[in-house]
């Protein structure tokens, strides 16, 4: 199964000829995603950026996009993924230029485009032939109508097929997202049913951030999202694509806790034919997550540790990208996992998962407590992380 990972990912390498990425991530991301522009014809219900209906004038110029692709090769060696997104990246009418000279600079480069006629077949055979090596569409229902309904659009389950159509057509990487949140919480089994169709590289399960937009849908409980997660690691055993989870990194605890349940299993003295392939990719290392593995650029230039983390901590019109990342202090706590508090500074798989730091910020105003999605609840004193 191959990956393009994001919040909440596990670092693995998934095939032995795709790049190498960081994960050392004190000394750079594993992913920089950058809005190219917030302009977007869609009103999605949960939009993180408040999407426009105009690009914004301030936005980084063709040159100033070079100069943060030269950035980004500044972290060195293996290079993060680059992430193009907005709003809709197809208003950018240098989009295949940028492309190109990001591949031509080495990166993995990886597109958002949004459910819109915007993202003809021509243009997109541009963009692969630019060097674009993956694409993820947002599908968040298994049908017009529910698909439409949450994308305030009429047409846009329609527009989104056809994208699917063209990306697998032209032999490009298909990534699907899908929001978690109460309102598509019904249809999450029929969901999985219709990304099974697809030849499907990964499903990411974006478990729902209330803020821009999406302040006003209904978040799921922690133990329905506890229930979500354990269906799609039972559901990762049975199909033929990635499954990952988006600000729900306790996923990775799920997992874990799955993977040594089966170790217990297995008789001691077991021949090595009875045993399961249980080894766990896990390990020591941290869920890529808000500032740890991840750094967003908005469409003006500023520099936050993501899109759901609006933590302003500089701008690269006028500071190193690598050198913020390394060194501001705000990066810097958050890939610790002692400065997390309440439950999660006291949990065993704080080093594994560390919780979402935007959906702490966003429901108490501090980055540093505990995930209010986390159902898990560990003793009253801090506990050994687990290896």
């Amino acid at each position: 199964m191959q990956h393009v990972l994001a919040v909440g990912d596990r670092v693995t390498s998934p095939h032995p000829d795709e790049p190498r990425h960081p994960t050392d991530f004190t000394r750079a991301p594993f992913l920089v995603i950058w809005e190219v522009t917030r302009a977007c014809a869609l009103a999605c219900v949960h939009c993180r950026a408040d999407a426009i209906a105009r690009r914004d004038p301030r936005e980084l110029t063709t040159a100033e996009a070079y100069a943060l692709i030269d950035q980004i090769r500044g972290f060195g060696e293996p290079r993060p993924l680059f992430v193009l997104t907005g709003g809709d990246p197809m208003w950018r009418k240098d989009l295949r230029e940028i492309v190109a000279y990001a591949a031509g600079a080495g990166l993995s480069v990886a597109l958002t485009p949004s459910g819109t006629a915007a993202a003809t077949r021509t243009r997109l055979e541009e963009l692969r032939d630019a060097g674009l090596s993956r694409v993820a569409v947002s599908l968040d229902g298994p049908d017009p109508e529910t698909h439409d309904a949450f994308r305030r659009v009429r047409g846009s389950f329609a527009n989104t097929m056809k994208i699917i159509d063209a990306v697998v057509d032209l032999g490009l990487p298909l990534q699907i997202n899908t929001t978690v949140s109460r309102c598509t919480l019904p249809t999450l089994g029929r969901m999985a049913e219709r990304v099974a169709t697809f030849p499907l590289t990964l499903w990411a399960a974006f478990f729902l951030v209330q803020t821009g937009r999406g302040a006003s849908l209904d978040q799921i409980s922690a133990g329905e999202c506890e229930s979500v997660l354990r269906w799609l690691s039972q559901l990762a055993a049975r199909v033929p694509f990635g499954i990952k989870t988006t600000e729900a990194p306790h996923y990775r605890r799920v997992l874990w806790e799955t993977t040594h349940a089966e170790r217990l299993a297995v008789r001691p003295n077991a021949p090595p034919f009875e045993r399961p392939n249980v080894a766990s990719p896990l390990r020591a290392t941290r869920a890529v997550g808000d500032g740890s593995g991840f750094v967003f650029v908005d469409h003006v230039g500023n520099i936050c540790p993501s899109g759901f983390l609006p933590m302003v901590r500089g701008n690269v019109r006028d500071i190193v990208l690598a050198q913020t990342y390394r060194d501001d202090p705000v990066f810097r706590r958050l890939r610790e996992p002692d400065a997390l508090e309440g439950k999660c500074g006291r949990c065993r798989f704080r080093a594994i998962c560390g919780g979402s730091r935007s959906r702490a910020f966003t429901e108490t105003g501090n980055a540093f407590a505990s995930d209010p999605l986390c159902g898990y609840e560990p003793g009253p004193g801090v506990e050994q992380v687990v290896e």
